[in-house]
């Protein structure tokens, strides 16, 4: 075989796993509080706790935070940024980041609103619409 032919199939292969491994790691599945002890970058699923306290605070210019996951388990969580607009409004929060300590400090987070189209008639009129006919 040649030699330039035999470096190509080497960098091909050399490339292939590279992108392979980089695209495993950025694979990230669900995981309760419990799971996510020890993980870099772990997506927990959950809901606001609105029966505990919860504020920015200017000091440490974060914001914090109980949400209990898909298990039960409630936990502090510190996001380093103000609270989103439509947290309140949040049927379901994704937080990524790591547990450290009982606490979840989350890099990210994102929030599964309710839609507006929930309530939607299937066959795509409204009330309004229907009324006219």
């Amino acid at each position: 075989m040649k030699p330039k032919l035999i470096f190509g199939i080497v960098a091909i292969i050399g490339f292939t796993s590279l992108l392979m491994y980089n695209f495993g790691n950025s694979i990230s599945t669900y995981v309760d509080f419990e799971q996510a002890q020890g993980m870099e970058g772990a997506h927990v699923v959950g809901t606001w706790d609105n029966s505990q306290d919860y504020g920015f605070s200017m000091e440490s210019k974060n914001f914090s935070f109980y949400m209990k996951d898909k298990s039960g388990n409630t936990r502090r969580v510190i996001y380093p940024k103000p609270k989103p607009n439509n947290f309140e409004q949040a049927d379901q929060l994704v937080v990524i980041g790591e547990m450290q300590n009982g606490v979840f400090y989350a890099n990210d987070m994102l929030m599964k609103c309710p839609s507006k189209y929930n309530n939607a008639d299937p066959s795509g009129f409204t009330r309004a619409n229907s009324e006219q006919s």
